[in-house]
């Protein structure tokens, strides 16, 4: 059974809020494109979900600015841009391809126009995880043109060739250092993988993500690279602080190598990341919190970070809705979406 009860809480008339204040949402803490585009995402596949998937449709499309950028923060009636960046862009590439996809046709054609009008800035991204984020929107995408093929093929060299440029014995990745969201670059050749077999997209994405499983499911459970420095080359593993988004990540990725690749073990990895949020952890708290439906913010040195905002509550969503098989439409390249709120 899905628990949506803290993405209703935390949505208003414009969208999602970003924070919360323990469970209570933090009307002073403005509203992101990432957030909304997630959200977008599991309104989709909710039952009764219509209403939300309008107001974070809604929002992402007023987010585009006339000067094409696709602004990332709304906060106290306008948009700032210091908070921009290549990762939200992708995200929202994604949320649109299955927005795209819906039995509503205004909410459809909404996306599609998004989609069509913010695709072209994935040319000139430079960050492996926006690059991905962009390649698996476009995996995703049901009926891609030849400007979509060709960009796909080009995001994905561009992963190969940073990982040509950073990988050597031992360190079989994409940069000097593993932060946030590893999970998506892995995932995201994966899916170029499904779409068009090639050996060396396979390769890549096969010896990077078992190279960062080897680091993620140490002691026998999923421990997540702490935020407090990263893990840069030859370095340290700091602990903490774990984000729930870094667990909805390798779940996400493992699953897609799942059905790339078809080994069990890649699907047990996926559920056993899921258990970090029930509390098979470094402290073995539960993540989610079943009086109110949300996850708490971090798993910290001290047990866990009692608030709960979007992040938190819409990687612990998306996990639970990919691993009960509802987000199984958008796990399949060339996949014909047939409802908008169940799929």
């Amino acid at each position: 059974m899905l628990d949506d009860r803290h993405l209703r809480r935390m949505t208003d008339d414009i969208g999602m809020l970003q924070f919360s204040v323990l469970s209570a949402p933090d009307l002073n803490s403005g509203y992101t494109l990432d957030d909304n585009a997630r959200a977008l995402i599991a309104a989709f596949y909710l039952e009764d979900g219509l209403e939300l998937a309008v107001k974070y449709t809604r929002f992402m499309y007023q987010a585009q600015q006339p000067n094409g950028t696709w602004s990332n923060l709304y906060s106290q009636g306008r948009f700032y841009y210091q908070f921009d960046s290549e990762d939200s862009i992708g995200r929202a590439l994604i949320a649109a391809v299955v927005g795209s996809c819906s039995r509503d046709e205004t909410l459809a054609k909404l996306c599609k126009q998004m989609f069509t009008s913010n695709l072209p800035k994935a040319e000139k991204f430079s960050s492996p995880r926006g690059i991905a984020y962009s390649l698996l929107a476009l995996c995703k995408h049901p009926q891609p043109d030849s400007y979509q093929q060709g960009l796909r093929d080009r995001l994905s060299q561009h992963l190969l060739s940073l990982y040509a440029g950073n990988h050597s014995h031992g360190w079989y990745w994409f940069e000097d250092y593993l932060t946030y969201c590893n999970g998506i670059i892995p995932q995201a050749l994966f899916a170029a993988h499904l779409i068009k077999a090639d050996r060396k997209l396979r390769q890549v994405a096969y010896e990077s993500l078992n190279f960062l499983n080897d680091i993620l499911f140490r002691n026998g459970r999923l421990d997540i690279v702490g935020n407090a420095g990263w893990y840069h080359r030859n370095g340290q593993i700091p602990l903490y602080d774990q984000q729930p988004v870094d667990a909805a990540s390798i779940i996400f990725a493992c699953y897609e190598a799942y059905l790339a690749t078809g080994s069990r073990e890649y699907r047990e990895l996926a559920y056993k990341g899921y258990k970090w949020y029930m509390g098979d952890n470094a402290q073995g708290i539960a993540l989610y919190n079943n009086q109110t439906g949300g996850c708490f913010d971090a798993l910290t040195a001290e047990g866990v970070n009692q608030n709960q905002g979007a992040e938190a509550a819409l990687s612990f969503l998306l996990s639970t809705m990919l691993l009960l098989g509802k987000l199984e439409a958008v796990n399949k390249p060339q996949a014909a979406f047939t409802q908008p709120s169940l799929a």
